[in-house]
């Protein structure tokens, strides 16, 4: 099974109640993709492998869930208006903003 594939079967997994769990405050949800982002980084995943794999939570995430806060709520917009590269790039920065938390 390839990343995307692993990705997308993780996030199906969770249950409602933990889902809701990190979706409603955003605090929550950068400490859950710290988490993972710890998880790759130990499993030695490139910067671009992590970065793609952002990008495929986000497209999840923008596809099948409501934005439970502002900050979420923002984020929606910017990823649904951007181009490709656009949305590499704002990939890029979550990275940096959750290993900076």
């Amino acid at each position: 099974m390839d990343i995307k594939g692993k990705v997308q079967q993780e996030l199906s997994q969770l249950d409602a109640e933990s889902k809701e769990e990190v979706l409603e405050n955003f605090s929550r949800f950068k400490q859950y993709l710290a988490e993972k982002v710890e998880i790759g980084e130990s499993l030695g995943l490139s910067e671009e492998k992590l970065a793609k794999t952002t990008e495929i939570v986000a497209n999840y995430l923008a596809k099948h869930e409501e934005p439970r806060n502002r900050e979420e709520k923002i984020l929606m917009e910017l990823w649904k208006s951007g181009t490709k590269e656009e949305q590499n790039t704002l990939a890029h920065m979550l990275l940096e903003m959750v290993r900076k938390s």
